[in-house]
Order: structure tokens, then sequence, then C-alpha cells
């Protein structure tokens, strides 16, 4: 049995991000993404049973990862105005690192793939993030919503301004940087405001 390679599946990953953002997924394919990677499709089998084993181990890792970085020096004791802004500077800053990452899971976010781990991504941040969120609401620092309504009040406005910031060639006017942040995060925390 061949040994696994940590640099080919490193590049397998890199590679299934970049098509997976290029063509979304249906262009998605282990065919494909070998031919990308120049390296056989057997050698994808060393290491994913299949092509959804694959895309849920990917999205899985990349979701934790952008949720560990938005989450750095986050307390759930913080006042909700401070905890907001510290995510939104955190998923910025990683954006900023790292756009093909945010993107390809802004790709799978509306997939059954992200309805997969939705739940080992609950397992790990809901209690913390839901604490938070019910101290702010006792405080009076936010009004009671559903999951749904809060995160399209609390962090759509964010991607919007990356994707707005991905297509430069269709805004050439418009740039993104702190100052736009703070704009409209705060237009965000006037709303979510009871």
């Amino acid at each position: 049995m061949r040994q696994k390679d940590e640099q080919k599946e490193l590049l397998l990953k890199q590679k299934a991000i970049e098509m997976v953002v290029a063509e979304g997924l249906e262009g998605f394919g282990i065919n494909k993404l070998a031919k990308a990677a120049k390296i056989s499709p057997g050698t994808i089998y060393i290491y994913y049973k299949n092509k959804d084993d694959f895309m849920y181990k990917l999205s899985m890792e990349l979701g934790f990862r952008i949720l560990d970085s938005s989450l750095e020096n986050f307390n759930p004791n913080m006042h909700f105005d401070e905890g907001l802004r510290l995510q939104w500077k955190n998923r910025y800053n990683y954006y900023k690192k790292f756009p093909l990452e945010v993107q390809f899971v802004e790709k799978v976010r509306y997939s059954p793939i992200y309805n997969t781990i939705t739940n080992s991504l609950n397992d790990q941040y809901g209690n913390l993030l839901g604490n938070w969120i019910n101290l702010s609401i006792k405080r009076k620092e936010l009004f009671f919503v559903s999951f749904e309504i809060y995160w399209s009040l609390a962090f759509a406005p964010l991607y919007q301004l990356l994707k707005f910031d991905e297509q430069k060639e269709s805004s050439k006017a418009f740039v993104l940087n702190q100052e736009v942040i703070n704009t409209a995060l705060n237009q965000v925390l006037k709303g979510l405001k009871p």
C-alpha cells in the first residue's frame, strides 16, 4: 500500500479550493482534480474514500479554521458591540490572508455538504456563542431574533463587502478598507440594538 504524502494532500486541497471558487461545486470532480494536481486519480483514494468524503473533510477543515480564527481573543462575557467588532476584524483579517478559503466556504455554505458539517461546528462553537448572545440579550445590548435573521444582520453585510472587494473589475471605485468596514459595522450594531 502506498504511503500518504502530506505535500500531495496539501496540493489536492489547494487545487480543489481553486476549482470550486472558479467553477462552483458543479465543476468539481475527482478526475478533474487529479488532472489539475498532475497526479493519478487513484492517488486521491489513498487519502479519501470518494468525492463526498473529500469535500466533507475539506469543508470541515476550512469551516473550523475560519471559525477558530474569527473567535481568536473572543470571550463570551464581552459586551455585544466589542464581541461583534472583534469577529468582524478577525474575519476580515482571515479573508485578507486566505481569500480563496473564504470564497470556497461561501460557495459550499448553501449546499448539502455544509449542512452536514453545521452540527459539528455548532457542537464546537454553539455554547460559546450562545452564551455570549444570551448574555447580550440579558444586558439589553441585542434583541432576540432567530439565528437566520441574526446572521443575516450581523455578518451578511461583511461578506457582501468582501464579494464587492473580490469583484474589483465591476466596481473600480470601490475600495474595501478599515474605514468602510467600520462604517458598515456601526450601522449593523445600530440595527441590532433593542
